[in-house]
Formats: C-alpha cells, sequence, structure tokens
C-alpha cells in the first residue's frame, strides 16, 4: 500500500471519520455514491468495491454486470456538510473489471486516457472553469415558473443579498475541501451566480466540478433555497453557461505562449484552437449535451452560436484573453459554449482531443472573427466562412454520428450508449406539446 493510502487511513482515525463516501460518475455526468465503513476502507484500496453495473446508466449490460469502485486516495477530503460529531468522508473511484483492467464505461477512464495520449506528446491539459448557475426560493414544481431568489444584475452588489450570503458559505465549504475559488460575483440573471474556480490539471478539475456541483446544492437546500445548473431555465432571461479557459504545458512552461507573436499564441497554441473549432460541431452533443442546452446556444447574449474565435471578442466560440505583460505563463484561450450540465469528463476529454488533433495534422487557424458574431447577417457570416454550431440536440446527435474523433475519444461503448440516450432523450422532447403551442393556438384554431 502506498503513501497516501496509509494517509487516508491515519486521517479515519484522526478525523473520526465513521462514514466514507464513494463516488463516481456515470456516463450522463450524474454523481452516485456508495457508503463504507472505515474497516472496509484497506479492503477497496486493493480490491474495489463490488458493484452492479447494469444498474447504473451506461456501464453494463446484464449478462456482465459486475464491476469494481477502486477509490482514488488522492481524492480524499472530510465532507463538511455533514455537520459536528463523527466524519464522512469522501473520495472519487475508478472503475475497474473484475480482472483489474479499466473499465471501457468509467467518464473518468475516458478523460485519463485522452489525458494520457496528450501526455505521450509530452502536454499536460489545464482548465480554469467560469460556472453560472440560478438560485431560486423554492423547490420547483412541474408546471411552475420559478422564482429567483433577487432581482439582481451583473456585478450587482445589494444589501442583505441572499446571493452574497450563499456564496459566501459555498466558497468556505469549497476551500475546506481543497478546491481554490479564484472569483464570485452576481451573474446578469435575477438570481444567477457565478463562481470561478482557480486553474487546475483537467482531471482534478472535473473532480472538483462534479464536487462543486454538489456543495452549491447542499448550501442552497441548507439556506432553504434551491440551486440549479440547467442551461436556460428561462425565455427572457440569460442562460447559464460554463466558459472554460484552457491551455497546454509542456513540463512548466506554457505551450500557447511566444513572446513577440500575434497575441503572445504560439504556432502550438493557434492550432489547438483551429482543431477545436473544426470539431466544434462534432463535439457539441458532449458539451452541451441536454435538449435544453440549444435554447442557451440561440438565445445570443454572451452564448456563441457560431463557429469563430476572436481576441478579447465575447460574441465568438473561442476568445482569446488580453494578453497581461510578463505573465506568460497565464496565456489561455476561453471556450464559451460548454455549459456546466455536462459530463466534465467527457466534455475535456472530446475537447482536449479536438486540439490535439489541429495540433497532430497542423491545422490551420481560420480568418478571426473581429466583429460582433451575432450583429452579422447571414451572407455576411458566409463571407466570412463563419458556420453556426448545432441548432438542437437533433442536429447535433446527425453530426455526432458520423464522427471518427468522438468515437475514438469515447470508446465504442460510451459513445454507443451516449448517442442512444440523446436520441431517445429527443423522441420524448419533440412528442410534448408545449405551453407555448397551447398559449399561442388553444386561443385561435
Amino acid at each position: 500500500m502506498g503513501k497516501q493510502e496509509d494517509f487516508v487511513l491515519r486521517a479515519l482515525e484522526e478525523r473520526d471519520v465513521r462514514f466514507v463516501r464513494l463516488w463516481f460518475t456515470d456516463v450522463l455526468g450524474f454523481l452516485k455514491s456508495v457508503a463504507v465503513a472505515p474497516a472496509e476502507l484497506e479492503g477497496a484500496f486493493d480490491e474495489g468495491i463490488g458493484f452492479d453495473g447494469s444498474a447504473i446508466e451506461g456501464f453494463a449490460r446484464v449478462h456482465e454486470a459486475d464491476m469494481l469502485a477502486r477509490p482514488d486516495p488522492a481524492t480524499f477530503q472530510i465532507l463538511p456538510w455533514r455537520g459536528e460529531g463523527p466524519s464522512t468522508a469522501r473520495m472519487f473511484c475508478d472503475i475497474v473489471m473484475p480482472d483489474g483492467s479499466p473499465s471501457y464505461a468509467d467518464p473518468r477512464y475516458v478523460l485519463k486516457r485522452t489525458l494520457s495520449a496528450a501526455a505521450d506528446k509530452g502536454f499536460t491539459f489545464y482548465t480554469h472553469p467560469e460556472i453560472e448557475f440560478y438560485l431560486f426560493k423554492d423547490t420547483p414544481n412541474a408546471g411552475d415558473d420559478p422564482v429567483p431568489v433577487d432581482r439582481s444584475g451583473y456585478f450587482d452588489h445589494t444589501a442583505q443579498s441572499q446571493g452574497a450570503d450563499f456564496r459566501r458559505e459555498a466558497i468556505a465549504m469549497l476551500e475546506s475541501m481543497g478546491i481554490s475559488v479564484e472569483f464570485s460575483h452576481h451573474e446578469a440573471g435575477p438570481g444567477q451566480q457565478e463562481i470561478d474556480l482557480r486553474y487546475a490539471d483537467a482531471l482534478s478539475t472535473a473532480d472538483n466540478i462534479m464536487t462543486f456541483r454538489t456543495v452549491i446544492r447542499e448550501v442552497a437546500l441548507n439556506q432553504g433555497i434551491w440551486a440549479s445548473f440547467m442551461p436556460k431555465p428561462f425565455t427572457t432571461h440569460p442562460g447559464s453557461g460554463m466558459h472554460t479557459h484552457v491551455s497546454l504545458f509542456e513540463g512548466d512552461q506554457n505551450a500557447f505562449f511566444e513572446a513577440g507573436a500575434e497575441y503572445q499564441l504560439s504556432r502550438t497554441g493557434r492550432q489547438f484552437i483551429a482543431g477545436v473549432l473544426r470539431h466544434a460541431s462534432e463535439i457539441t452533443c458532449v458539451t452541451n449535451q441536454w435538449v435544453n442546452s440549444y435554447k442557451r446556444l440561440i438565445g445570443g447574449g454572451e452564448a456563441p452560436s457560431y463557429i469563430s474565435w476572436g481576441h478579447n471578442n465575447r460574441s465568438a466560440m473561442i476568445r482569446v484573453p488580453m494578453y497581461k505583460p510578463n505573465k506568460g505563463q497565464s496565456t489561455r484561450v476561453e471556450l464559451r459554449t460548454i455549459d456546466a450540465a455536462c459530463n466534465p469528463y467527457l466534455a475535456f476529454a472530446v475537447t482536449l482531443a479536438a486540439g490535439m488533433k489541429g495540433i497532430e495534422e497542423d491545422y490551420q487557424l481560420p480568418r478571426e472573427a473581429e466583429d460582433d458574431v451575432w450583429s452579422l447577417n447571414e451572407r455576411e457570416r458566409r463571407s466570412l466562412g463563419i458556420q453556426p454550431l448545432p441548432k438542437s440536440l437533433h442536429d447535433a446527435i446527425d453530426i455526432a454520428e458520423n464522427s471518427e474523433l468522438l468515437a475514438e475519444t469515447l470508446g465504442e461503448h460510451v459513445y454507443d450508449f451516449f448517442l442512444r440516450n440523446k436520441h431517445a432523450e429527443w423522441e420524448e422532447y419533440r412528442g410534448q406539446v408545449s405551453p407555448f403551442e397551447r398559449d399561442r393556438m388553444l386561443p385561435v384554431l
């Protein structure tokens, strides 16, 4: 047993931990949890905890159901919302088969595999998410409009603001779990918040996002309110995205930085952007995986609808932030499509795979979008070579079904299950009769 496992076993005694929750994520990005007693943990490190994989979305068919959850000791943290007295801890798990081989259905392994392929080329992938979400006064009931906790706007400072109190408690809880927060503020929509996590390697960030979503919901429930990462809960208010800053490092050097280059952006950085742009429509099904995700992407505002890039251009899909003198290590690009309702392991994997394809095959970066892409008409966009992102989940599925990049990155099992699930979601959605149809047609037809 290694040093990290020994540290965890000592911490169990020192912190009076009575339960350890083993966390893992299904293919759709929902967190799963099984609690074990501390006495079982040494065996879990060695052999894993057995469970029925056929009961988990996308994990296995009935005849191949046996799987093992093996805890990653590097992710050990005490759960701060469990209150005083005996502690409860958590660890993320890698899912393995009975013979010890990685499970083809584990989203965490999909990301690990993609990171390993980049590491073979000498690169480490770092990400920094800006996570938006709404706070509502109560748990929304079916058919009722959700009621935001406030009517504030972007960066507003409001006296006795419930949002500010919420952010303070949430950030304290995140920091206590080793998740560093860089910024937090009120966003543009009523009740809408943003909390930005500090840069970390992509696997740590994906684990942190799963923890973040759990912490946010726990804090909200504790305050008698409801938090939602739904991409577009309101027709007339902004959607919630997860703008993600990304960069590649070679050792301790930022591979995206080149002193004296335009925007200080290296050839590697330009190839990476070109890769993400060329494969953008293919990966949108994963970065924006829900029917509702496309209400955000066609809604205007700061959500991109077109495949373009620009320097400090917030209407573009990819933005190259303004260069800060003497801070070459911070050179990065911002991907503005992703929403916080995605499976972060899969979203980061397909983003990295697209960018690496651009590097490996020396994609040429298309012309920069210097204008507000939304203000251009269709003819102007066509003349600039700016193509639209998929306009619906159906469109995204159609494109994804012909994507070699997606099939290779996700692996046959995850690729097949994910697309079948998205097909089912779309078919169920398109058969629904909406309030819009009833309001518009019942009075006149």
